[in-house]
């Protein structure tokens, strides 16, 4: 290989940039994860999640990526040939309707067009005409990663409620757990999933399922036969702080420096700060003439920001040549906008300097690939920062 100076832009939707803390927690000699200085770690890694999913509920902690998660939260809370309503959200709300279908279930899919987040009302119309009360659940995805739209969440159980049906409310929030407001109890989640590789600033290889009383009571009644992602014998043994299994233990010192790490930011302002590079980067793709994929006010992402390109124009040719001449990974389009669409990852361990190094990259790119568009992005995005402090800062 080729020596490059520098460092390299990994601007995808995740996995995200790993902080130079957690690469050292993660680089720790490995301990017995059955001998008695285990115990501590687990139980601090179980219990900061708690607080990251902001719940009092179980939560489980797979050696898996947030694929395995999708399989456990449906495994252990429904049986085969349950129905469940799902929302076309984007790719990974299409991709958990595919692996319902595999494992057994009946999934119905209420058809979206990929430009914003599930609509509450639509799934309220059709809890409403399922007087049987045959549909078990419904799935959203929190933060739809494929096209930079935000599900309201609490909307949707306000939904399930008005229409006074007993379906569990599950959750996909493998993007959006600690980069945006996430909040289990009070918005009346039964099963969230997330991931260890986006907000969380860990490799991949770790995956969560915080679980209600409701959804719980539901697999130690029913579900599908399961070994491996089975909640009771993870619940079990999580009570003293260890697993049923060889956990991914490592990744939990890597995961407990990457807990501290937030909450001594303040999650709050982990929000906020992900809410303020959303923004600016918007700012930068209407000043470049390119239009942002989510298009409902409101429902835009923190997490990152898909942009369509220009008719005719290659949007992975363009990221190509970004990577080539500026050493920057920008996300692809997938399934119904691949090749359509390139998104910028503006997630995990980035400030204001990161972003507008990202944001110069892409409109370095953009030129030398030919694709039209006016400069500026990037001072219309530095004109967004400018308007308000970074968070946890005082405005002079």
């Amino acid at each position: 290989m080729t020596q490059r100076a520098g460092r390299h832009f990994l601007q995808i939707p995740g996995p995200s940039p790993v902080p130079d803390r957690v690469l050292r927690a993660i680089s720790a000699q490995v301990i017995d994860h059955r001998g008695p200085d285990f115990a501590g770690v687990g139980r601090q890694a179980l219990d900061g999640m708690k607080s990251v999913f902001k719940t009092r509920q179980d939560v489980i902690i797979y050696p898996a990526s947030g694929t395995g998660a999708w399989e456990a939260a449906l495994v252990n809370a429904l049986s085969e040939r349950d129905r469940v309503l799902m929302y076309e959200t984007g790719h990974f709300a299409a991709m958990w309707k595919k692996m319902a279908e595999k494992l057994g279930l009946v999934p119905e899919f209420i058809a979206g067009d990929w430009r914003g987040g599930a609509d509450p009302d639509a799934i309220e119309a059709r809890l409403r005409a399922d007087r049987d009360h045959e549909i078990k659940a419904v799935c959203v995805v929190h933060n739809e990663t494929s096209t930079g739209s935000v599900s309201p969440v609490a909307e949707v159980r306000q939904a399930i409620d008005a229409a006074g049906h007993p379906a569990l409310l599950m959750v996909d929030t493998i993007s959006g757990l600690a980069s945006i407001d996430f909040r289990f109890d009070d918005w009346g989640v039964d099963v969230a999933v997330s991931g260890s590789q986006k907000g969380l600033m860990l490799p991949p290889g770790i995956s969560f399922n915080a679980v209600s009383d409701k959804a719980m009571a539901a697999s130690e009644t029913g579900g599908m036969r399961r070994s491996y992602w089975d909640w009771r014998e993870m619940k079990a043994s999580n009570a003293t702080g260890y697993f049923p299994y060889t956990p991914a233990t490592n990744l939990l010192f890597g995961l407990n420096e990457a807990i501290a790490m937030l909450h001594e930011e303040g999650l709050e302002n982990v929000f906020a700060r992900h809410q303020r590079h959303g923004a600016a980067t918007r700012a930068a793709v209407r000043q470049w003439g390119l239009e942002v994929l989510c298009q409902r006010q409101g429902q835009e992402s923190g997490v990152l920001t898909a942009v369509m390109m220009p008719e005719g124009h290659s949007a992975d040719a363009f990221r190509a040549t970004a990577l080539k001449h500026y050493d920057i990974s920008l996300g692809n389009g997938l399934s119904k906008v691949a090749d359509k669409v390139f998104r910028i990852g503006h997630l995990g361990d980035i400030n204001d300097l990161t972003l507008i190094g990202t944001l110069t990259g892409v409109e370095l790119g953009l030129r030398k690939a030919g694709v039209p568009h006016r400069a500026g992005g990037v001072d219309a995005a530095m004109a967004v920062l400018d308007q308000t402090a970074a968070p946890g800062i005082a405005a002079e």
